[in-house]
């Protein structure tokens, strides 16, 4: 067996204080929605707020768990998809639409979907009302192990990603492992990007589990739901110590400033989801390390390899169509969240599991090795 069996669900706690809340994993908890909503809020209505293709594999048996717990329930179905509707016009009309449905501040937004909804819907609960609690309910890998744990809420911004949100933790997280049975091949391997990063950026024997076992955690079973619980369990702890990302969190955004800039130069776009920029911005990060010294190539390939062979893009001409220039990639850079003072700051690693933040990058340095990396199309 690659992963220990387990009998029913894994419970991680965030461990905030009085905001302390669960994220329970484990397959068929969709079903318990309404029982558990019951008695975190009791009488407490409930707006879902989804997206057009997840309403129709997964709203009707959210509405169905909700109903049967007595929980009033209404939707919000946003009739589009992907990063660009984290943007002001959806974020006004999915507002309007939770105060048309009066929701009070004693109610509940649940956020059913992908990160992006629950992003959205996340930062929405956060300013209506001047604040009302939400539960998220992950239907993506990516969501299941990074977005939905954390309380990072955002929109985008023309100049780069999330810049627009607030910290609103959810008081709770159900990530039901069957509802990523419905996921495209590509959204589940980006996802796993994510999952990778917990190995990458602290946790050298994960790492190496995932080398040997990914194909197990791809095809389903206690090696998927064994390293959601992993992932889960390793940013609880971080946001458990630095919640509002003062310090130690940032580590989170091992590949996330090279990504963000990759993204955001492919406009927020399918021609590289958040998961793949992800991918390519660690492979970035280890190279960038490795030039600078701080870990050895051989090692730095090992983490390339590994999300190569998975099908995740980790060189610029992997990515489909035109990038900008260097310049254009530097100021998308420059609007990354952890910059200080106009000076830059990356999350580098000395080793595998060794992540550590590196204030004051040096600009010329990124900017001869964004140089080298364009140059390899």
């Amino acid at each position: 067996m690659t992963a220990p069996l387990r009998s029913g669900p894994t419970t991680v706690k965030v461990a905030l204080a009085a905001r302390d809340y669960d994220v329970v994993i484990g397959p068929g908890l969709l079903a318990s929605l309404g029982a558990r909503i019951a008695t975190l809020r009791p009488g407490a209505k409930v707006a879902i707020v989804t997206e057009h293709t997840v309403a129709r594999f997964h709203l009707p048996a959210a509405k169905a768990a909700l109903i049967e717990a007595d929980v009033q329930v209404s939707e919000v179905v946003i009739e589009a998809a992907g990063e660009t509707v984290k943007n002001f016009e959806h974020l006004e009309w999915v507002c309007e639409k939770l105060i048309q449905l009066q929701i009070e501040r004693g109610d509940l937004v649940v956020a059913l979907g992908g990160g992006v909804v629950g992003d959205l819907a996340g930062f929405a609960a956060a300013i209506i009302r001047r604040g009302i609690d939400y539960v998220q309910i992950p239907t993506t890998l990516l969501a299941q192990v990074d977005s939905s744990v954390g309380g990072k809420t955002a929109i985008n911004s023309t100049q780069g990603k999330n810049l627009i949100g607030a910290f609103h933790q959810p008081i709770l997280v159900v990530a039901d492992t069957a509802l990523l049975d419905t996921l495209p091949p590509r959204e589940f391997r980006a996802g796993y990007a994510e999952v990778a990063k917990y190995g990458l950026l602290g946790d050298a024997a994960f790492f190496s589990w995932l080398e040997a076992n990914w194909r197990e955690v791809f095809a389903g079973g206690p090696a998927r739901e064994y390293a959601i619980a992993v992932s889960c369990r390793a940013k609880a702890a971080i946001v458990a110590r630095d919640e509002r990302e003062t310090g130690e969190r940032a580590l989170l955004n091992l590949g996330h400033t090279f990504g963000h800039a990759l993204e955001a130069a492919c406009g927020f776009s399918d021609r590289l989801l958040h998961g793949e920029s992800v991918a390519a911005g660690m492979a970035f990060a280890f190279g960038f390390s490795a030039r600078q010294g701080l870990i050895s190539a051989a090692e730095a390939d090992r983490a390339v390899r590994h999300l190569a062979a998975v099908g995740l893009p980790t060189k610029a001409k992997d990515i489909p169509g035109s990038l900008p220039s260097v310049d254009r990639l530097m100021d998308l850079i420059a609007q990354d969240k952890k910059v200080k003072r106009g000076t830059l700051t990356f999350i580098l690693v000395r080793g595998i599991g060794a992540a550590f933040v590196e204030n004051g990058v040096d600009r010329e340095q990124v900017r001869a090795f964004l140089n080298e990396k364009l140059a390899e199309r």
